[in-house]
Parts: C-alpha cells; structure tokens; sequence
C-alpha cells in the first residue's frame, strides 16, 4: 500500500526564528519523511488562491498579509497516516489550546503566527501538494520502516 501524502509548510515567523531543522526533525522522527520541498516568497495572489477556501472570513486579509510577509518552506510529507500524524505533531491552531510537545504549542505566538500548516483532509492535501509541486519534484525515498 503506497504510503499517504500530505502538505507541510513553515510558516515565515518559523523562517524567521531559524526553526527549519528542528522543524523538520520533529517529522522525521515520527516517521514523516520529506519528499519535496521549495522555499518561496508568496506573492499576494498566491497566497490568496492558496487560501481562498477562507476567502469570506473576517481573518483573510490578515493570513494573506502574514503569509507574504517573508518566504515559507513548502513540503510534501510522506509516511502512514500522514495527514493525522502531521496534524497531531502540529497541534491545535491556537497555540494556547495546543497540547505539550506540539510545534505550535512550541513555537507559536499567536493563532495567526501558529509557525506551521498543515493538510486538513487527504483530499485536501492531493490539491495543496499540486498548488505547489508538479509530480516530477516529489520524490520518494522508498525505505522500508
């Protein structure tokens, strides 16, 4: 059974606090191997589109104006379960609600500035991985566990 995908990105206030490696390790280590990454520097057309599922809600312009504030790290995450796993070692979207141990809880300061996103829904992450990566980029490892 191919194991399942899911979209990650570091948000710029991770970028910021130089939390990539620490970031990245925390996935690794549950089991999440990375199978594609890119930094890149939103424009506000593409964070827009990106995040146009929340286009009507009164934090939009906000996420939009954050999201373009500093580049992000874009990854396409690979392992069992990986849209759960990636959304537990998250943790909830407040900071304040997010359980011990978790990035947010970790390395959050605010509900907007929660430093990591996450796939919601493995449908979900099949549209977010192909806003960002064409199949050619993504490239599996192929270790066994």
């Amino acid at each position: 059974m191919p194991a399942e995908r899911t979209l990650s990105l570091i948000k710029p206030d991770g970028l910021e606090k130089g939390l990539i490696g620490q970031i990245v390790a925390r996935f690794e280590h549950a089991g999440l191997k990375p199978v594609a990454m890119t930094l890149v520097h939103l424009s506000q057309a593409q964070a827009e589109g990106f995040y146009a599922v929340h286009r009507e809600r009164p934090f939009f312009q906000s996420l939009v104006q954050f999201m373009t504030s500093g580049p992000i790290l874009a990854m396409v995450l690979e392992g069992e379960d990986a849209v759960a796993k990636n959304r537990e070692i998250m943790g909830a979207t407040d900071p304040a609600k997010a359980a011990a141990g978790t990035l947010r809880r970790d390395f959050a300061t605010s509900i907007e500035k929660n430093t990591v996103h996450g796939s919601d829904s493995r449908e979900n992450a099949a549209i977010e991985i192909a806003y960002f990566f064409g199949q050619l980029e993504i490239h599996p490892y192929g270790w066994k566990k």
